[in-house]
Protein backbone atom coordinates (compact mmCIF):
# COMPACT_ATOMS: atom_id res chain seq x y z
CA UNK A 1 0.00 0.00 0.00
CA UNK A 2 1.51 3.32 -1.07
CA UNK A 3 0.87 6.62 0.67
CA UNK A 4 -0.82 8.29 -2.30
CA UNK A 5 -3.16 7.13 -5.04
CA UNK A 6 -2.22 9.99 -7.38
CA UNK A 7 0.52 12.61 -7.34
CA UNK A 8 0.33 15.32 -9.99
CA UNK A 9 2.91 17.92 -11.04
CA UNK A 10 2.31 21.14 -12.90
CA UNK A 11 0.59 24.50 -12.89
CA UNK A 12 -1.65 25.94 -10.19
CA UNK A 13 -3.17 29.24 -11.23
CA UNK A 14 -6.16 31.55 -11.20
CA UNK A 15 -8.67 31.31 -14.05
CA UNK A 16 -10.40 34.66 -14.40
CA UNK A 17 -13.69 33.82 -16.10
CA UNK A 18 -16.25 36.29 -17.40
CA UNK A 19 -19.16 36.82 -15.03
CA UNK A 20 -21.43 39.49 -16.46
CA UNK A 21 -21.05 43.26 -16.51
CA UNK A 22 -20.95 46.00 -13.91
CA UNK A 23 -23.44 48.85 -13.71
CA UNK A 24 -20.93 50.86 -15.74
CA UNK A 25 -20.90 48.25 -18.49
CA UNK A 26 -17.47 46.84 -17.66
CA UNK A 27 -16.78 43.11 -17.96
CA UNK A 28 -16.62 41.40 -14.57
CA UNK A 29 -14.19 38.53 -14.01
CA UNK A 30 -14.47 35.88 -11.30
CA UNK A 31 -11.23 34.55 -9.80
CA UNK A 32 -11.56 30.76 -10.04
CA UNK A 33 -8.77 28.54 -8.64
CA UNK A 34 -7.56 26.18 -11.34
CA UNK A 35 -4.72 24.56 -13.23
CA UNK A 36 -5.25 21.24 -14.99
CA UNK A 37 -3.19 18.89 -12.76
CA UNK A 38 -4.77 20.21 -9.56
CA UNK A 39 -8.22 20.14 -11.15
CA UNK A 40 -7.67 16.41 -11.69
CA UNK A 41 -6.66 15.93 -8.06
CA UNK A 42 -9.67 17.91 -6.81
CA UNK A 43 -12.07 15.52 -8.56
CA UNK A 44 -10.11 12.51 -7.37
CA UNK A 45 -10.49 13.87 -3.85
CA UNK A 46 -14.26 13.92 -4.33
CA UNK A 47 -13.98 10.23 -5.22
CA UNK A 48 -12.15 9.44 -2.00
CA UNK A 49 -8.61 9.21 -3.40
CA UNK A 50 -5.45 10.24 -1.53
CA UNK A 51 -3.68 12.88 -3.60
CA UNK A 52 -0.70 15.23 -3.50
CA UNK A 53 0.34 18.14 -5.69
CA UNK A 54 3.84 19.15 -6.75
CA UNK A 55 4.30 22.73 -7.94
CA UNK A 56 4.88 26.38 -7.13
CA UNK A 57 2.84 29.51 -6.52
CA UNK A 58 3.95 33.07 -5.96
CA UNK A 59 4.37 34.83 -2.63
CA UNK A 60 1.29 36.95 -3.31
CA UNK A 61 -2.43 37.11 -2.58
CA UNK A 62 -3.26 34.63 -5.34
CA UNK A 63 -0.67 32.12 -4.16
CA UNK A 64 -2.09 32.29 -0.64
CA UNK A 65 -5.61 31.84 -2.02
CA UNK A 66 -4.59 28.80 -4.06
CA UNK A 67 -2.75 27.16 -1.18
CA UNK A 68 -5.87 27.45 0.95
CA UNK A 69 -8.14 26.09 -1.78
CA UNK A 70 -5.90 23.09 -2.41
CA UNK A 71 -5.91 22.24 1.29
CA UNK A 72 -9.67 22.75 1.36
CA UNK A 73 -9.94 20.14 -1.42
CA UNK A 74 -8.11 17.61 0.76
CA UNK A 75 -4.96 17.56 -1.41
CA UNK A 76 -1.59 17.22 0.30
CA UNK A 77 0.38 20.48 -0.08
CA UNK A 78 3.70 19.29 1.36
CA UNK A 79 5.30 19.74 -2.09
CA UNK A 80 3.51 22.98 -2.98
CA UNK A 81 6.32 25.51 -2.81
CA UNK A 82 6.29 29.32 -2.75
CA UNK A 83 8.52 31.34 -5.05
CA UNK A 84 9.64 34.65 -3.59
CA UNK A 85 10.45 36.22 -6.97
CA UNK A 86 7.84 35.13 -9.52
CA UNK A 87 4.14 35.90 -9.33
CA UNK A 88 1.36 33.34 -9.42
CA UNK A 89 0.28 32.59 -12.98
CA UNK A 90 -3.03 34.12 -14.09
CA UNK A 91 -5.24 33.07 -17.00
CA UNK A 92 -8.09 35.16 -18.40
CA UNK A 93 -10.66 32.94 -20.07
CA UNK A 94 -13.14 34.18 -22.66
CA UNK A 95 -15.94 31.80 -23.64
CA UNK A 96 -16.90 32.17 -27.30
CA UNK A 97 -20.45 31.87 -28.69
CA UNK A 98 -19.74 28.34 -29.96
CA UNK A 99 -18.49 27.23 -26.52
CA UNK A 100 -14.78 27.35 -27.37
CA UNK A 101 -12.44 29.23 -25.04
CA UNK A 102 -9.79 31.84 -25.69
CA UNK A 103 -6.98 32.14 -23.12
CA UNK A 104 -4.79 35.11 -22.22
CA UNK A 105 -1.99 34.09 -19.85
CA UNK A 106 0.06 36.29 -17.51
CA UNK A 107 3.12 34.09 -17.01
CA UNK A 108 6.38 35.80 -17.91
CA UNK A 109 7.55 34.25 -15.71
CA UNK A 110 4.92 32.55 -13.58
CA UNK A 111 5.81 30.82 -10.33
CA UNK A 112 4.79 27.42 -11.71
CA UNK A 113 7.59 27.71 -14.32
CA UNK A 114 10.23 28.04 -11.60
CA UNK A 115 10.15 24.50 -10.18
CA UNK A 116 13.58 22.87 -10.43
CA UNK A 117 14.93 19.31 -10.27
CA UNK A 118 16.45 19.70 -6.83
CA UNK A 119 13.08 20.82 -5.42
CA UNK A 120 11.29 17.59 -6.35
CA UNK A 121 9.88 15.52 -3.46
CA UNK A 122 11.49 12.25 -4.53
CA UNK A 123 10.10 10.33 -1.56
CA UNK A 124 6.58 11.36 -2.55
CA UNK A 125 7.15 10.20 -6.13
CA UNK A 126 8.17 6.80 -4.79
CA UNK A 127 4.97 6.63 -2.76
CA UNK A 128 2.29 7.02 -5.44
CA UNK A 129 0.33 4.51 -7.49
CA UNK A 130 -0.19 6.97 -10.36
CA UNK A 131 1.85 9.98 -11.45
CA UNK A 132 0.01 12.53 -13.61
CA UNK A 133 1.41 15.43 -15.63
CA UNK A 134 0.68 17.71 -18.58
CA UNK A 135 2.67 20.00 -20.84
CA UNK A 136 2.40 23.37 -19.13
CA UNK A 137 5.28 22.15 -16.97
CA UNK A 138 7.29 21.52 -20.14
CA UNK A 139 7.16 24.92 -21.83
CA UNK A 140 10.47 26.11 -20.31
CA UNK A 141 13.80 24.36 -19.80
CA UNK A 142 14.21 24.24 -15.99
CA UNK A 143 10.70 23.04 -15.17
CA UNK A 144 10.88 20.69 -18.17
CA UNK A 145 13.93 19.00 -16.64
CA UNK A 146 12.08 18.75 -13.33
CA UNK A 147 9.10 17.15 -15.04
CA UNK A 148 11.26 14.63 -16.87
CA UNK A 149 13.05 13.67 -13.67
CA UNK A 150 9.74 13.30 -11.86
CA UNK A 151 8.39 11.00 -14.59
CA UNK A 152 11.55 8.89 -14.53
CA UNK A 153 11.47 8.61 -10.74
CA UNK A 154 7.80 7.64 -10.60
CA UNK A 155 8.27 5.07 -13.36
CA UNK A 156 11.23 3.51 -11.55
CA UNK A 157 9.07 3.30 -8.44
CA UNK A 158 6.45 1.34 -10.40
CA UNK A 159 3.81 4.03 -10.77
CA UNK A 160 1.37 4.17 -13.67
CA UNK A 161 2.20 7.27 -15.75
CA UNK A 162 -0.74 9.44 -16.81
CA UNK A 163 -0.42 12.25 -19.37
CA UNK A 164 -2.70 14.98 -20.70
CA UNK A 165 -1.22 17.12 -23.53
CA UNK A 166 -3.47 20.07 -22.60
CA UNK A 167 -2.21 22.12 -25.55
CA UNK A 168 -2.23 25.89 -24.92
CA UNK A 169 -0.54 27.48 -27.98
CA UNK A 170 0.01 30.96 -26.43
CA UNK A 171 2.41 29.46 -23.86
CA UNK A 172 4.84 27.95 -26.38
CA UNK A 173 7.60 29.70 -28.30
CA UNK A 174 6.51 27.63 -31.29
CA UNK A 175 4.06 24.85 -32.10
CA UNK A 176 7.01 22.73 -33.23
CA UNK A 177 8.39 22.87 -29.70
CA UNK A 178 4.95 22.01 -28.33
CA UNK A 179 4.73 19.02 -30.65
CA UNK A 180 8.16 17.76 -29.59
CA UNK A 181 7.32 17.93 -25.89
CA UNK A 182 3.87 16.39 -26.33
CA UNK A 183 5.44 13.54 -28.28
CA UNK A 184 7.91 13.01 -25.45
CA UNK A 185 5.02 12.82 -22.97
CA UNK A 186 3.13 10.34 -25.13
CA UNK A 187 6.23 8.16 -25.25
CA UNK A 188 6.28 7.94 -21.43
CA UNK A 189 2.63 7.36 -20.68
CA UNK A 190 0.56 4.31 -19.79
CA UNK A 191 -2.67 6.33 -19.72
CA UNK A 192 -3.42 9.28 -22.02
CA UNK A 193 -6.35 11.68 -22.13
CA UNK A 194 -6.29 13.70 -25.35
CA UNK A 195 -8.84 16.10 -26.86
CA UNK A 196 -10.02 15.94 -30.46
CA UNK A 197 -8.18 19.13 -31.52
CA UNK A 198 -4.96 17.87 -29.92
CA UNK A 199 -4.97 14.49 -31.63
CA UNK A 200 -5.66 16.19 -34.97
CA UNK A 201 -2.77 18.58 -34.32
CA UNK A 202 -0.42 15.67 -33.67
CA UNK A 203 -1.49 13.32 -36.45
CA UNK A 204 -2.83 15.68 -39.12
CA UNK A 205 -5.97 13.50 -39.33
CA UNK A 206 -9.48 14.89 -38.97
CA UNK A 207 -11.00 11.43 -38.61
CA UNK A 208 -10.63 10.69 -34.89
CA UNK A 209 -10.69 6.93 -35.34
CA UNK A 210 -7.85 7.07 -37.85
CA UNK A 211 -5.96 9.52 -35.64
CA UNK A 212 -6.30 7.30 -32.57
CA UNK A 213 -5.11 4.22 -34.44
CA UNK A 214 -2.13 6.16 -35.78
CA UNK A 215 -1.22 7.33 -32.28
CA UNK A 216 -1.45 3.82 -30.83
CA UNK A 217 0.77 2.44 -33.60
CA UNK A 218 3.39 5.11 -32.93
CA UNK A 219 3.23 4.76 -29.12
CA UNK A 220 2.64 1.10 -28.24
CA UNK A 221 3.46 1.94 -24.61
CA UNK A 222 0.01 3.55 -24.23
CA UNK A 223 -2.21 1.01 -22.50
CA UNK A 224 -5.33 3.17 -22.24
CA UNK A 225 -6.02 5.98 -24.69
CA UNK A 226 -9.03 8.23 -24.11
CA UNK A 227 -10.08 10.64 -26.84
CA UNK A 228 -12.57 13.34 -25.83
CA UNK A 229 -14.66 15.23 -28.33
CA UNK A 230 -16.61 17.68 -26.18
CA UNK A 231 -20.35 17.52 -26.72
CA UNK A 232 -19.94 14.57 -29.08
CA UNK A 233 -18.68 12.18 -26.39
CA UNK A 234 -15.55 10.14 -25.73
CA UNK A 235 -13.74 6.99 -26.85
CA UNK A 236 -11.53 4.56 -24.96
CA UNK A 237 -8.93 2.28 -26.58
CA UNK A 238 -7.67 -0.46 -24.30
CA UNK A 239 -6.75 -4.15 -24.55
CA UNK A 240 -7.43 -4.10 -28.29
CA UNK A 241 -10.95 -2.77 -27.76
CA UNK A 242 -12.61 0.48 -28.79
CA UNK A 243 -15.60 1.83 -26.88
CA UNK A 244 -17.55 5.03 -27.58
CA UNK A 245 -20.00 6.71 -25.20
CA UNK A 246 -21.94 9.86 -26.17
CA UNK A 247 -21.81 12.95 -24.00
CA UNK A 248 -24.64 14.03 -21.73
CA UNK A 249 -26.58 16.81 -23.45
CA UNK A 250 -29.00 17.95 -20.78
CA UNK A 251 -28.66 21.74 -21.05
CA UNK A 252 -27.50 24.12 -18.38
CA UNK A 253 -23.89 24.30 -19.55
CA UNK A 254 -22.22 27.56 -18.47
CA UNK A 255 -18.62 26.94 -19.52
CA UNK A 256 -16.36 23.97 -20.19
CA UNK A 257 -13.39 24.90 -17.95
CA UNK A 258 -12.28 21.78 -16.07
CA UNK A 259 -14.46 19.34 -18.01
CA UNK A 260 -11.51 17.46 -19.51
CA UNK A 261 -9.73 17.40 -16.15
CA UNK A 262 -12.84 16.03 -14.44
CA UNK A 263 -13.07 13.34 -17.12
CA UNK A 264 -9.38 12.50 -16.65
CA UNK A 265 -9.78 12.18 -12.88
CA UNK A 266 -12.68 9.76 -13.24
CA UNK A 267 -10.63 7.63 -15.63
CA UNK A 268 -7.73 7.49 -13.17
CA UNK A 269 -10.15 6.58 -10.38
CA UNK A 270 -11.37 3.71 -12.54
CA UNK A 271 -7.79 2.59 -13.30
CA UNK A 272 -7.05 2.52 -9.57
CA UNK A 273 -10.15 0.40 -9.07
CA UNK A 274 -9.97 -1.93 -12.07
CA UNK A 275 -6.44 -1.78 -13.49
CA UNK A 276 -5.35 -1.79 -17.13
CA UNK A 277 -5.39 -5.50 -17.93
CA UNK A 278 -8.16 -7.63 -19.43
CA UNK A 279 -10.65 -4.79 -19.61
CA UNK A 280 -14.00 -5.74 -21.09
CA UNK A 281 -16.09 -3.48 -23.32
CA UNK A 282 -18.67 -3.33 -20.55
CA UNK A 283 -16.17 -2.08 -17.96
CA UNK A 284 -14.73 0.51 -20.36
CA UNK A 285 -18.22 1.71 -21.23
CA UNK A 286 -19.04 2.12 -17.54
CA UNK A 287 -15.79 4.07 -17.06
CA UNK A 288 -16.59 6.47 -19.91
CA UNK A 289 -20.20 6.92 -18.88
CA UNK A 290 -19.20 7.91 -15.34
CA UNK A 291 -16.47 10.23 -16.64
CA UNK A 292 -18.82 11.85 -19.17
CA UNK A 293 -21.45 12.42 -16.48
CA UNK A 294 -18.97 14.06 -14.10
CA UNK A 295 -17.57 16.21 -16.93
CA UNK A 296 -21.08 17.38 -17.81
CA UNK A 297 -21.84 18.34 -14.22
CA UNK A 298 -18.73 20.52 -13.90
CA UNK A 299 -19.80 22.47 -17.02
CA UNK A 300 -22.94 23.62 -15.20
CA UNK A 301 -20.80 25.72 -12.82
CA UNK A 302 -18.04 28.27 -13.20
CA UNK A 303 -14.44 27.32 -12.57
CA UNK A 304 -12.99 23.93 -11.75
CA UNK A 305 -11.44 23.08 -8.37
CA UNK A 306 -14.40 24.34 -6.34
CA UNK A 307 -16.95 23.11 -8.89
CA UNK A 308 -16.18 19.39 -8.92
CA UNK A 309 -19.31 17.26 -8.38
CA UNK A 310 -19.72 14.85 -5.49
CA UNK A 311 -19.69 11.16 -6.33
CA UNK A 312 -23.35 10.91 -5.24
CA UNK A 313 -24.30 13.62 -7.76
CA UNK A 314 -22.64 11.71 -10.59
CA UNK A 315 -24.34 8.48 -9.55
CA UNK A 316 -27.71 10.23 -9.30
CA UNK A 317 -27.33 11.61 -12.82
CA UNK A 318 -26.42 8.20 -14.21
CA UNK A 319 -29.38 6.56 -12.53
CA UNK A 320 -31.75 9.25 -13.79
CA UNK A 321 -30.63 8.62 -17.36
CA UNK A 322 -31.12 4.85 -17.19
Amino acid sequence: MKTFDVVALGELLIDFTENGRSDQGNTLFEANPGGAPCNVLAMLGKLGRRCAFVGKVGDDMFGQLLRGVVREAGICTDALLTDAQARTTLAFVKTMANGDRDFSFYRNPGADMMLTEDELPLDMLWETRIFHFGTLSMTHEAVRRATMKAVATARTAGAVISFDPNLRPPLWDSLDTARTQIEWGLGQADVVKIADNEITFLTGRENLEEAARALLRKYPNIRLLNVTAGADGSCAYCCGRRVFVPAFRLGGTIETTGAGDTFCACVLHDVLENGLENRSEESLRAMLRFANAAAYLVTTKKGAIRSMPEKAQVTELLESQG
